[in-house]
């Protein structure tokens, strides 16, 4: 059985592979620099933002029970597939990104006793 630090947080291989697939079929690999993939995913939280711009907090809060959740789903996902995309570009394993960085803010911000 694998301890805590050798388990995965995230599987994003078939993931990889599929963004990797959709690129390729478009021939948009020439364009997925990183500038440009930072450039794109910018813009992507630029529109779910202005989703949210307007709203009050309660407004917010609710906004997954009303007629914008739908835009809202579809902008976080373009904003996660721009920051894979990115993170694939530029070699990084998220998963061990991640697990670093929650690592060192469990340090950085340890428990109350």
């Amino acid at each position: 059985m694998a301890t805590p630090s050798e388990m995965r947080l995230l599987e994003t291989t078939r993931l990889e592979e599929r963004l990797a697939e959709f690129a390729r079929e478009r021939d948009w690999d020439r364009f997925h620099t990183p500038r440009n993939l930072l450039l794109a995913l910018t813009g992507e939280v630029g529109e779910l933002t202005e989703i949210f711009q307007w709203l009050t907090d309660g407004e917010a809060e609710t906004i997954m029970s009303s007629d914008k959740a739908e835009h809202v789903r579809q902008e976080v996902a373009d904003v996660f597939l721009y920051l894979m995309r990115l993170a694939m570009v530029l070699g990084i394993d998220l998963d061990a990104a991640v697990q670093s960085k929650i690592a060192l803010n469990a340090k950085k911000y340890p428990p109350k006793a």
